[in-house]
């Protein structure tokens, strides 16, 4: 689940859920989360360009730069982000938590599992993974006025629509 195309496709259909849901507000700050999160990511590596560790053999192919974890950071990401997003949608405090709590345990699977496979050391994983968990959660915080402002005018947009109608 911490591949690129698995993650996306979660990705994408989560923002196609969100959407069908009439859930705009919660599908730009999904967007915006894992489109900025991302490029953040790929800055870092390229900036610090660490080589990956070869003190084991690697169970798994991995290329690029090693720190931070880009599964690691995109994991947290994107599935801390989907959690938030549907977890929005509950007045239930333990339905939130859950779901955000889901999201946090299968994100660090994903991280560890990385340093199981050989291609990462863990300060590799805990940094992707503490960065990108940051980074859903700070998107999703400083993203919710603009798009709950944005949500605002489609929603008069639509009324105003239907009133012409």
């Amino acid at each position: 689940m911490g591949g690129v195309l698995l993650r996306h496709l979660f990705a994408l259909g989560a923002l196609a859920a969100l959407l069908f849901l009439k859930l705009r507000r919660e599908a730009l700050i999904l967007a915006g989360t894992v489109i900025g999160g991302w490029l953040a990511n790929s800055l870092v590596k390229l900036s610090v360009g660490r080589e990956r560790p070869a003190i084991v053999p690697h169970l798994t192919e991995a290329g690029g730069n090693s720190f931070p974890s880009g599964h690691s950071f995109n994991s947290a990401v994107v599935y801390i982000a989907i959690a938030l997003a549907f977890a929005a949608m509950s007045s239930r405090r333990p339905v939130r938590w859950t779901i955000v709590g889901g999201g946090l345990v299968l994100t660090w699977a994903i991280s560890i599992s990385r340093v199981w496979l050989g291609v990462h050391f863990p300060s590799d994983v805990i940094a992707g993974w503490l960065s990108g968990a940051g980074w859903a959660f700070l998107a999703a915080l400083l993203l919710d006025r603009p798009a709950r402002e944005a949500a605002k005018r489609l929603a008069e947009a639509d009324s105003e629509h239907i009133a012409v109608e």
